[in-house]
């Protein structure tokens, strides 16, 4: 912060509080001490006001709230570039002497939360160390780290994916078979760090409406084995040929996708995370979709992923885990 932004703030602050405090006393001056049955002489629908002083407890309050408010100044940044006389920061750990990451001293948020994340760090980091040290297969049986690596989804992962893990409109399913980009341990954790950026292309402009209809028959019928609706306008020998044209070089020739690509398995439900009937089968084909999963290398770090790892692969590693029913 500048030097003027600094007298700024400073200015504004302390001006607010000396002003209130002259208005406290200058309107305390002169009142009565006594109860009256006057009133101010206002009238507000029929209300009025007797001209009685403040309550004594309001008055002390008030006064006690200013002296807070400089004290908290005195001690904390609030001043501009003021730093406080106390808590006085100057290291996260006092023994290690390890600077912030800003490179200042002095009590603030920040260096609060970044002590807070020392202290942390110091108590269970040698526990997430031990673990990452183990192969992902292994943590996955471990019931301490399977706990931990429940409570990093919860906090995590849960928004998108469920508390219980089975997905939503446009997130996977985690407790099943059915991986886009490989479900082995190593894959899970490469995935979580790095995070994946799928695209499903928009074909309608390509293959037209008919073509979208007909591609969608092909999927639902061939590869999906279910039914068309009743009266439905589409050839599934015509939208085989357009799969075959334009979509296995993804899907590969049989529908059973390309982990590699991102690609899900259209043979099973599980692949449908954006709804499977024939109208949103038309919809993801016609506008096409896109799928990012955020990386977590940064936010938790090897150790952290490296537990959460363990605890998604145990969701569908536990027990051989079948293919679901549509999300």
């Amino acid at each position: 912060m500048t030097t003027f932004w600094s007298l700024y703030v400073t200015v504004l602050s302390l001006g607010t509080i000396f002003s209130l405090t002259w208005l406290l006393l200058s309107t305390r001056k002169g009142q009565r001490t006594e109860a009256t049955e006057e009133t101010v002489g206002h009238s507000f629908d029929g209300i009025e006001e007797y001209d009685n002083p403040l309550p004594k407890w309001w008055f002390m309050l008030f006064v006690g709230t200013i002296i807070f408010a400089l004290g908290y100044l005195v001690l904390y940044p609030g001043l501009g570039n003021w730093k406080g006389l106390l808590p006085g920061y100057n290291y996260l750990d006092n023994e290690k002497q390890t600077a912030f990451a800003n490179g200042q001293t002095g009590w603030t948020g920040v260096h609060e939360w970044e002590k807070e994340m020392a202290r942390s760090d110091a108590k269970f980091g040698p526990i997430f160390a031990k673990f990452a040290s183990m192969p992902i297969e292994e943590v996955a049986k471990d019931p301490q780290a399977l706990k931990m690596g429940g409570r990093l989804f919860a906090s995590n992962c849960s928004v998108c994916h469920g508390s219980d893990a089975k997905g939503a409109y446009g997130f996977p399913n985690l407790t099943d078979a059915d991986w886009r980009w490989g479900g082995e341990a190593e894959t899970i954790k490469t995935t979580i760090m790095g995070g994946r950026h799928a695209v499903m292309p928009a074909w309608a402009e390509v293959i037209g409406e008919q073509g979208v209809a007909d591609v969608a028959a092909f999927v639902l019928t061939n590869l999906d084995g279910r039914k068309l609706p009743e009266n439905t306008k589409a050839d599934p020998v015509a939208g085989q040929k357009l799969f075959a044209a334009n979509c296995v070089a993804c899907h590969g020739p049989e529908g059973k996708g390309t982990p590699a690509m991102g690609a899900p398995d259209l043979t099973h439900p599980a692949a449908f995370i954006y709804g499977s009937s024939f109208a949103q089968l038309q919809q993801t084909i016609r506008y096409g979709r896109q799928g990012q999963m955020p990386a977590q290398e940064q936010m938790q770090g090897n150790d952290k992923v490296h537990l959460l790892a363990a605890y998604v692969y145990s969701l569908s590693h536990g027990e051989k885990a079948p293919a679901t029913d549509a999300q």
